[in-house]
Order: C-alpha cells, then structure tokens, then sequence
C-alpha cells in the first residue's frame, strides 16, 4: 500500500460518444474508473479522476438534424443525460470534461498549428472508405466484405482535402517504447494486437482533418477545415488538467501528468495505444503510465444494440436492482481480460445469492443475535477456540488478496475476496452455532467473543467493500456503531471497539427477487416503452439522442441503414441456390451455431449458422432454404462451413429463415 500519502494519481475514462444515451456497457467504463479511484484514494493517493464528453464529429451533425436542432442543442442535452447517469451510479469524478468547452477547442486549434509549423501535419486529399458511425477511414483491404472492420456497419465512398499526421515518422520510437515498458498496455493481449496487426507492418499517415462536414473545432489558419475527431477527443486527457501549447501550464498538469492510467473500453485500443502516443511524442510530452482497454458487457450472447432491442440502461436497472446492486453486477462479472455477459435472470440470481444472502443476511443476523443475548453491546471476552484462528486468518487473507488483486486492475478477482470474507463469516455461524450457545449460561462469555469476531469481520470486509458499494458499506458499517476501516489498519485482527453498541433494529440491506415477478415487469416497460416510441414516430417528434426506430420502432415494418449502390456485374458475383437440410446438429463447442448438411442439387455441403437461439436442430431438417453457395469456406469453432444460409431479422433481433414460397428442386437458381 502506498505510505506517501501525497503521491499523485491520475486516471481517466474514454469520453463517451453524445450520439445517444449510454447503455449499461458503456456505464461499465465510468463505475469500474470509479472503483480503482476510490480505493487508490484508500491507499492514500492524492487522486484526479477525469471523465467526459465526446461532442464533435459528422455523425452528431446528422443526428441532430434529424433531429431538428443545432449540433450545440443536441449535445448539451445528450451530455446532460450522460452527466445524470454518472452522477446516479455514485462516481466520483474530478473532473467532466466537454469537448466544446471554450478552453479546450483553443488548446486543440493551438495543438494543430504546432504540429503543422513542426511538419508533422500536412496537406494532402483522402481518398478512400469512411465508416461515419466509427468516423475512421479504411482501405480496401481493411474493410471486411464491404464493411468496417471495427462496427461491421457499411462504409462509404469518400475523397476530399485533408490535413494528414505523419505517423510513419514516430513508429519506430513507439514500437521501441513499447517493448521497453510492458506494462505500458494491458491485458498482454491487447499489446500483441496492436504490435502485430498495426505496428509492425506499417503505419499509414492519419486523417485530422475534415471538409465536407462542419461541426468540428476549425483549423484556425484555414476554416474550412475542422479538427478531426481523434486529434480533437484524445487531447482532453491533457487538456482538461491545463495543458497550454504555449507552454503556460497549470499546477494540476504539472502535479498529475502524465496519467497513471487511461481506462477504455478495447474497441478503441488503437486510438489511445498508437495514435495517442505519437500526438504526444510530437508534442514532448512522456507518455501515460498504462493504458487498459476492458472487455465489453454484453447482453446474452450479443453486443448490445438498439437494432437488436437488447439494450439495458443504468437508470432502468436501478430502478429495479439499486444503485450498488447494479454496480456490484457489472464490477463482479466482468472479467480481467474476456467479455462479460448480463441478463435480466444473471442479476436477479446475484441479487438473492450473492447480496441478499449472503451479505444481506450475515449483517442482519449479526446485528439481531447482539441485541437478542447482549442488548446490542459488542464485547471480546476472549474465550477463543481454534476454528476463530481460521475465521481470522481468512480475514486477514483476503484484506491482503483484495490489495494485490486491485493493484493489478482485476477488480472482479478483488470483489471475489471480500466476499469470501462474508462467505467464511456464514460459515462461522454454523460451525459456533451461537443459538445453542445462548442456551447455556456458562457459555455467554464464548458466545460473546462469537458475536465480537463475526462484528469484527463484518466491519473489515464492509471497509473494503467502500470502494465497489460505498453506499451499502455506510449502511453496514452504521448498523455495526462504528466507522470505515482504514487500509492501513486492516492488517491485524481485534480493532473494533470493545463494549461498543450496534443499532436497535437492523435494515434489510437486500430483498429476494422473484425472478418471474421481474420479468413480467421487464415485458411490461417494453411494451410501453414500444407504444411510447409509436406515438413518437406518429408525430414525428422524438429526442435529441434517439432516432425513429431505435427504441421500438413501427409496428408495420422497420427500416435498415442504407448500403453503398451496386452495379448488376457486382450483384452477378454471388450465386444463390436453394439447399435441403437433411441433417442438423448442435455445434458442442459454441453457443450459437448449429451445424447442418444442405443438399444442393448433386452435392451435400456442411454450413455452420448462428441460429441456435431461435431453431432446434431438429426443427431444421427437411426444410428448404436459400444459401449463398460461392462463399468462401471458413473455419468456425473448429468446423469449416462451406457456405451461408440466409435469414432475415428484424428491430428486435428475431430471426427467420429464407425459404421458396413453393415446393422447388433443391439445387434451383435464385436470381
């Protein structure tokens, strides 16, 4: 643990994207920052821990024409709701920041002319494929079957004058920095990706600047140009501790930069592990001490999207759950380095085990037992036996684990040992049975020293668990008469005042959920939120943030982003036959895919299809489908699949096979 109890720390979290409200998975980044901040500030660091608003680019340009607003107008509304859930979700930031701040877009413009007058910026013309949602430019041979590489969504055609960086130049000092300092990006995995598949074969220049959109900062020294978004958004990490391009920095930059840690989500690795590095390489600024790029949470077995209509929100499931429930969910399954998954029945199934038993009711039965045979008083009247030492040693244990484990950022692993405070406390009472205790009065001093053990590892595992529930730790922690634990005293055993008093009457921390009652609830709010989203797009109205279709959508049909136009020659490349499925089974490796032998004409071909959630294997055999047939075979958990079925899905993720209307030889021609 740290002793210097001035020692500076700095940590951020990406600033979220004000195309929309967030989703509990990108709440996830804001509750996790906000965890590793309050327990650095446990271990004694002066902390500043910024987060913030992403607020430029084309894509919120469009959306708020859509709808009917100014850019500025969109984004104060959708940055006020980002704002809101932070703030309901207990995070203690220093810091938000907004990338239309006054003071930011001058550093920006500022930063621009530097590096041009340097010559790492230059002009040129782009010529190339753009994906507006992710706003990245890509090359033929980086797009995937049409579409972006990062979001899989369609890319268009663009060519326009652009300001380019000159990435090249830095490569080799980054790749050398990199292999210098392996901490520098976590998990392994990630580095590895970034050396491997983005380094090491060469860096293209990069894009910062725009023409054919105006919502941006402008380049200062010629207007018609904005500031590129990933120039723009990536500086606020500096910005907004006082960076000045002049040199005239404030205190807090000199005190906390560079940052001990940039907290992301992975799907942006490669902006904050390449391109941020090189920016601050050619301003000469050291470089952050570590960058972690966290795995996603998803939904089921997908990532959430609105299309899909599996998106949960943090207020949503506040609402049902609480605030420290919901961040004790999204902080425990998560883990270090592979994606985590929620559902409405995961959450309701930690809810009863984890928090209403197992936390819930060892602080309940603690606080009732003392004032039941002791009046409330707590005392240590030292009749000890062996199965106390473990009690402890377990303690004291997991006190040591929960530190090694934060100090590593693998938050999950560290909740896991608190708990194993309160798992162990549960076992302690089956073992002393203190019920049978307080039947013999020779053994009131043993069951005191019982009682005073059990308060005494409450109040430890409670402290601990201030940082991932703070609100839940004050209410354990008020019911046990006694205030937070320090770290640095919770390497020994005995500390909680003798002949102190808990509360009269204890709370109920956490009520048991039926899991059947939530869900009926959950279809309830979706069907009115579906019937408010109707009459939304009734009277053509809708908020800042969310466009028709995104929550519910018609009830007639549904629309599809609009991909690039193709020629007849493009469409003639692919060949669609109908198949007969005469055998499928479920792929025992993946939770998705199932595995059929489609007859096409002469021929029986192996197709591997993500389908499992909506058709049982035997449901598919004997039905006739529509396959693409010159598809290339791919390899998929170990199978190769030597073609594709087509479905059709809909707004809310269904999905439904492309059969012929009538009876028709398997083998036939679709054109």
């Amino acid at each position: 643990m740290c002793k210097d109890c001035k020692k500076p720390y700095y940590i951020s979290t990406a600033i979220a994207y004000t195309s929309g409200k967030p989703h509990i998975g990108n709440t996830y980044e804001i509750v996790l920052a906000d965890a590793i901040a309050r327990y650095k500030r446990e271990q004694g660091y002066d902390v500043y821990f910024q987060t913030g608003t992403d607020e430029h680019g084309q894509k919120i340009e469009l959306k708020a024409g859509e709808a009917g607003v100014t850019p500025k107008e969109f984004v104060d509304q959708v940055a006020g709701e980002i704002k809101r859930i932070w703030d309901l979700m207990d995070t203690s930031y220093d810091k938000f920041i907004r990338t239309t701040d006054t003071y930011h877009e001058k550093q920006v413009q500022k930063i621009f002319k530097k590096l041009y007058d340097q010559g790492d910026i230059y002009k040129g013309h782009y010529e190339g494929l753009y994906c507006t949602p992710c706003e990245s430019f890509w090359t033929p041979s980086q797009v995937v079957d049409g579409k972006c590489p990062d979001c899989g969504r369609p890319v268009q055609p663009a060519r326009e004058e652009a300001y380019f960086f000159r990435m090249s130049k830095y490569a080799p000092k980054l790749i050398e920095y990199i292999n210098e300092h392996p901490e520098f990006i976590q998990p392994v995995s990630r580095k590895n990706e970034m050396m491997n598949n983005f380094l090491l074969p060469g860096l293209q220049d990069l894009c910062v600047s725009r023409t054919s959109f105006t919502w941006g900062i402008p380049v200062e020294f010629d207007p018609k140009h904005v500031t590129y978004v990933w120039l723009d958004a990536l500086t606020n990490y500096i910005t907004g501790i006082g960076y000045d391009c002049d040199g005239e920095h404030d205190e807090k930059f000199k005190k906390y930069w560079p940052a001990d840690l940039h907290l992301i989500g992975k799907d942006i690795i490669r902006f904050h592990t390449i391109y941020w590095p090189i920016f601050l390489m050619a301003l000469g600024l050291p470089l952050p001490k570590q960058v972690f790029g966290h795995p996603w949470l998803l939904q089921g077995d997908g990532k959430m999207s609105k299309s899909k209509g599996n998106v949960l929100y943090a207020d949503t499931l506040v609402d049902f759950f609480g605030v420290d429930a919901v961040r004790y969910f999204v902080l425990h399954e998560m883990p270090f380095d592979n994606d985590g998954v929620i559902t409405w029945e995961l959450m309701v199934e930690r809810m009863n085990s984890d928090l209403a038993n197992i936390l819930g009711n060892l602080v309940n039965r603690t606080v009732s037992m003392t004032n039941k045979y002791f009046g409330g008083v707590v005392e240590n009247r030292n009749v000890c036996e062996e199965v106390d030492e473990d009690l402890k040693s377990v303690v004291l244990e997991a006190v040591q684990k929960t530190d090694e484990k934060m100090n590593r950022l693998r938050v999950a692993d560290a909740i896991s040992e608190i708990f194993n405070i309160f798992r162990r406390s549960n076992k302690y009472i089956d073992e002393t049975m203190p019920w049978a205790l307080a039947k013999d009065e020779a053994k009131k001093d043993r069951l005191a020293t019982v009682l005073y053990n059990l308060t005494e590892s409450i109040t430890i595992g409670a402290s601990l668990l201030y940082s991932f529930m703070p609100s839940t730790s004050g209410k354990i922690l008020t019911q046990l008469g006694t205030g937070k634990r320090g770290l640095d005293e919770m390497d020994r055993f005995g500390l909680y005042p003798n002949g102190n008093k808990v509360v009269e009457k204890p709370e109920i921390l956490f009520a048991r959920m039926d899991i059947k009652d939530v869900l009926e609830k959950v279809e309830a709010m979706k069907a009115a939120e579906a019937e408010a989203a109707g009459k939304n797009q009734e009277n053509g109205c809708g908020k800042p943030g969310e466009t028709a279709g995104e929550e519910g959508g018609s009830q007639d049909g549904m629309d599809v982003e609009k991909k690039p136009e193709i020629t007849y020659d493009d469409f003639a490349k692919l060949q669609f036959q109908i198949g007969e499925i005469v055998k499928c089974e479920a792929v025992p490796k993946s939770k998705k895919l199932l595995c059929s032998q489609v007859k096409i004409g002469s021929e029986t071909r192996q197709i591997l299809s993500g389908i499992k959630a909506w058709y049982k294997p035997e449901d598919m055999v004997g039905r006739k489908v529509m396959v693409v047939t010159n598809l290339k075979p791919a390899k998929l958990a170990g199978m190769m699949s030597e073609g594709m079925i087509l479905c059709a899905e809909d707004d809310e993720g269904n999905l439904a096979l492309m059969s012929p209307e009538k009876d028709i030889k398997s083998g036939s021609e679709v054109r």
